[in-house]
């Protein structure tokens, strides 16, 4: 289950940092995870937009702005959504809510044209501030937001992240590190050392993913 409160507020703002992994051609969006359907108001081209939301205040707030809100888990209203009809999907920071990810991969890929993209943001479990936690602190201690996030049931690195898609089906087209720390500059030096023992993966919160269906697959 998603912390309500903390999805609503999250992401009430548009997720810009993702624009750039948007495709080059798109004309129907499937948005799982819409909550009050703010991206559709980035894109720089005309689409039908539909929109996934598990809760009731987000959805309400979605239907205003996009054309077709479905209100429930994924899983609760799949079979509600059309298969081989969309060309883009969007999952911003879903699937580490998900008990079965390869699950919902293999469903999503039925609804998805040919040649159509899903866009990803994934939560990276080797940021900085979690490594801390886990190194310094010896600590795993859940919160109420953050990647420690109490309803994340899933945690991801950029190397399981490939992984997750290879193994069902997908070809990765463009992956990179979003969000990046925010550091002082009287930190700068220790930053880079840790950076350069652990690799420049723990300076990001997140790794945004467009993927393709892999047809040889």
């Amino acid at each position: 289950m998603i912390n309500e409160k903390s999805e609503f507020v999250y992401f009430q703002s548009a997720r810009t940092d993702m624009l750039e992994f948007l495709p080059s051609e798109y004309s129907k969006v499937l948005d799982v995870g819409c909550c009050t359907g703010n991206f559709k108001q980035l894109l720089n081209k005309p689409s039908e937009y539909w929109g996934v939301e598990p809760f009731e205040k987000s959805a309400e707030i979605a239907k205003t702005k996009i054309d077709k809100v479905l209100i429930g888990l994924y899983d609760e209203v799949a079979c509600e959504i059309p298969d081989n009809y969309f060309d883009l999907i969007i999952a911003f920071d879903v699937i580490e809510h998900m008990e079965q990810p390869w699950n919902f991969l293999q469903s999503i890929k039925k609804k998805m044209t040919k040649n159509a993209s899903i866009m990803l943001s994934i939560p990276n479990v080797r940021w900085i501030d979690n490594l801390k936690e886990l190194l310094y602190k010896k600590d795993w201690k859940y919160k109420d937001e953050g990647i420690l996030d109490i309803t994340h049931l899933r945690f991801f690195t950029e190397k399981s992240t490939v992984r997750l898609l290879n193994e069902n089906g997908f070809e990765i087209e463009k992956m990179k590190g979003i969000n990046p720390a925010k550091v002082r500059k009287w930190k700068l030096p220790l930053y880079y050392l840790l950076k350069f023992i652990f690799g420049s993966d723990i300076g990001f919160l997140h790794f945004g993913v467009r993927a393709k269906l892999n047809l040889k697959s």
